[in-house]
């Protein structure tokens, strides 16, 4: 059967991995949350470009999360941080271009690599112009494909890090600075803050990209004026947001992470 994606190296290099019954081996979970390059987004509507990638990346060191549509990218991006978008430009419904259109507008540091047709110039040049980082033709050799990812992810990560020093880090587009119990704006402007947003905030910037639990910010309060039994930890996001998030209707700095609580993601990706 043809694939739309007509790299046989790719299906080859699965079957290296298969054992004498078809089986295929996968890494112990031990083994691969030993070190992680970056966390990948692979969107395609087809299941078996999704899988085989997915296994590819992850032999390699990487995160691979699929999602089928445009639709389930944008949920998987809302939820948790990613490095790198590969974005499948042909799909029923939302197409890879309008889904690389929000992504850029949403999270501005997210690399975007979009999977093109190679006779299509058109749709590569609109990738572009949409903000994708770079584009790969189909049919793609996977070798170049990690070529193309780690050279993106490269001139990405330039300026991914908010951290500024021990005392000073970087939330939004504000600083914290912990020594001076101090949040000041892009212009050097204080920010008026409250004691529990100021204890709140230096619990995020201890603990970058690890959720932090509803309960442990009530424990982190609990002698001061936080109600467990109202939702008095949300409005003290809600508000924080307004303060660092460039966009506070649509948060990437300090992230509701589903069933879990926050998170304070510091390059907003």
């Amino acid at each position: 059967m043809d694939r739309d994606i007509a790299t046989q190296a790719l299906y080859d290099s699965r079957s290296h991995s298969t054992g004498a019954r078809g089986t295929r081996t996968r890494e112990k979970p031990a083994e691969r949350k030993a070190f992680v390059r970056a966390t990948i987004l692979i969107v395609d509507d087809e299941p078996d470009v999704r899988e085989v990638l997915e296994e590819y990346f992850a032999t390699h060191g990487y995160a691979a999360i699929g999602a089928e549509s445009a639709e389930a990218a944008k949920t998987i991006a809302a939820e948790r941080p990613i490095d790198l978008a590969l974005v499948d430009i042909h799909m029923p419904g939302e197409d890879g271009l309008m889904l690389a259109r929000h992504l850029r507008e949403r999270y501005a540091k997210l690399a975007i690599i979009m999977l093109t047709s190679a006779s299509t110039v058109v749709d590569r040049v609109v990738g572009l112009e949409v903000g994708a980082d770079d584009y790969v033709p189909k049919p793609f050799d996977p070798r170049e494909l990690m070529a193309r990812v780690k050279s993106v992810l490269r001139r990405t990560s330039n300026d991914a890090h908010g951290d500024l020093g021990a005392e000073r880090v970087r939330i939004g587009h504000c600083v914290l600075d912990i020594a001076a119990h101090r949040l000041t704006d892009e212009n050097g402007n204080e920010v008026a803050i409250s004691s529990l947003e100021f204890d709140l905030l230096k619990a995020f910037a201890e603990s970058p990209n690890r959720p932090l639990s509803r309960e442990r910010i009530l424990n982190l309060h609990q002698k001061q004026d936080w109600d467990p039994f109202d939702r008095s930890v949300d409005l003290r996001i809600m508000r924080l947001r307004k303060k660092i998030e460039p966009d506070p209707e649509h948060p990437r700095f300090i992230r509701t992470i589903r069933n879990e609580g926050y998170m304070f993601v510091p390059d907003g990706r």
